[in-house]
């Protein structure tokens, strides 16, 4: 970071700050944050303010947004950059908010060339330079850990990582000293061992949707990694590895730190 960028980011960690009383109203609700060390909560409030400042939030549907919510939003969105740096999250800047899940409609092609008209319910979207699209409802339920492993807000951050080098498909930039074959056959095995599951209609140990095609995997273990590593890691010890190296931190640890 040359210094003109340093010191502007200084200024805006001065600024605008996230007010004492309400950073400690907002983390202590979230609980997958505990467990964190006071340098990674420091950092993980430094990445949410800057986070706020440069994204625009609006709520849909006649939905009014609080600094409360707004906060809760992006301390969730910056969780998963904490090892990587804000500039993972940049090139976009809205983000939506619903008061619950949204109704979209799209035409698909098939393979035959016939078009689908198809009309969806969904709680998240995100697109690679597109905005970031959330049910609020889904929101506050997985900020009272209604289901376990369960976070919207992480989920459609995963594949914004996940579309930094092109379309979602489960292949984030990995970083210098990661072997790609080991990423590819950890998490390749461990998809294809959950769709045989699902496909047989056995109990599957993750969020069943993972099986969906492989970008949505890389999503679904994305929020296991931070709200359910101990599920993750039993199930799924290679891919939880892959992930500890790809987003340089061990939820794990806090765990059993805590």
């Amino acid at each position: 970071m040359n210094i003109f960028k340093r010191v502007h980011t200084l200024y805006i960690l001065h600024r605008h700050a996230i007010a004492h009383v309400l950073w400690v109203e907002v983390t202590e609700k979230l609980a997958f944050l505990q467990g964190m060390t006071a340098v990674e909560k420091a950092h993980l409030r430094e990445l949410s303010t800057l986070f706020l400042h440069e994204k625009k939030f609006f709520g849909a549907q006649e939905l009014q947004l609080t600094d409360a919510m707004c906060v809760t939003i992006a301390i969730q969105a910056c969780l998963p950059v904490l090892g990587l740096g804000i500039s993972c999250l940049s090139g976009w800047t809205e983000i939506i908010v619903y008061p619950g899940a949204f109704r979209i409609c799209r035409d698909d092609k098939d393979a035959a060339g016939v078009v689908h008209h198809q009309e969806q319910a969904l709680i998240g979207e995100s697109w690679s330079r597109g905005p970031l699209i959330l049910s609020w409802d889904d929101v506050e339920r997985d900020v009272q850990g209604k289901q376990s492993g369960r976070n919207v807000v992480i989920h459609e951050i995963a594949h914004k990582l996940d579309m930094l080098n092109g379309s979602a498909n489960g292949f984030p930039p990995l970083h210098y000293g990661m072997e790609i074959t080991r990423w590819t056959a950890s998490l390749s095995t461990a998809y294809q061992s959950l769709v045989r599951r699902v496909e047989h209609h056995h109990r599957a140990c993750i969020n069943p949707y993972a099986a969906t095609n492989p970008a949505e995997f890389f999503a679904v273990i994305s929020e296991y990694f931070f709200c359910s590593p101990e599920t993750l890691h039993t199930h799924f010890a290679d891919v939880y590895q892959q992930l500890q190296l790809y987003y340089r931190q061990d939820p794990l640890r806090r765990i059993h730190y805590e």
